[in-house]
């Protein structure tokens, strides 16, 4: 009997922990908690948010200085998009040869491309990435410099290139292949000058269209491109 009454008064007894936990109320833990949720947030947390967001909005400056530093001049042909309307606002929206299927699908590899990614109507899937291997064209003379003849397609970064070649890179988006260097904000002192060179050339032209443009970007080992400048006849447009 004793060591039943024992056994059973051990049973009884609590741990330090357990008892802390019978005498606490419901009010003692809204009052934890609010004193909980009034403290200040580490510092990090504070951070980590703002380097994140910092990261995001320095990565696109970032990958045109590299692409800039790194970069190769090539010169690529193009017409305003809209021949009746050059300038929309402050925007000049270009239009390249090399943005055309039609263009693309003559040259070597674009069968194979088309094999990989093809969608609906032998038509490419939308989002293809693709590469566009162009070669440089002797210029002769000073002005216009003559622009780069493409060569091939591939779907992926080629390894090694002649010295005369470069890989840009092309994201196929509603029809025409996208390389990044379509659009471009034209200084307010450059806009009625621009606009009258571009008219005053398409004016030289026997049938009155405009004559095609030439355009100056960057391309990096990745082949990503950024532009430069832009010429019209003789003069030359800085971006």
């Amino acid at each position: 009997m004793a060591s039943e009454s024992s056994e059973s008064g051990k049973s009884k007894t609590l741990s330090p922990e357990a008892e802390f936990s019978k005498k606490l109320t419901f009010r003692d833990y809204l009052a934890a908690t609010e004193q909980k949720s009034n403290q200040p947030l580490p510092f990090w947390r504070l951070l980590l948010p703002l380097i994140l967001q910092t990261g995001l909005i320095l990565s696109v400056p970032t990958q045109a200085m590299y692409t800039n530093i790194t970069g190769r001049e090539v010169i690529l042909q193009t017409l305003p998009a809209d021949p009746d309307n050059v300038l929309r606002g402050y925007t000049l929206n270009l239009d390249y040869n090399i943005s055309r299927i039609s263009n693309l699908r003559r040259l070597p590899g674009w069968e194979e491309l088309l094999r990989r990614n093809r969608g609906r109507g032998r038509q490419l899937v939308e989002g293809t990435n693709l590469y566009v291997i162009l070669q440089e064209q002797q210029s002769f003379g000073r002005g216009t410099p003559r622009a780069w003849r493409p060569v091939r397609v591939s779907s992926n970064l080629p390894m090694s290139l002649r010295d005369n070649q470069v890989a840009l890179r092309g994201v196929y988006q509603n029809g025409f292949i996208n390389y990044g260097v379509e659009s471009y904000n034209v200084p307010d002192e450059q806009r009625q000058q621009l606009n009258n060179d571009i008219f005053r050339a398409a004016r030289q032209t026997r049938n009155g269209q405009l004559r095609p443009l030439a355009v100056k970007v960057k391309v990096d080992p990745q082949g990503n491109a950024v532009p430069m400048s832009l010429w019209v006849r003789d003069r030359n447009y800085r971006f």
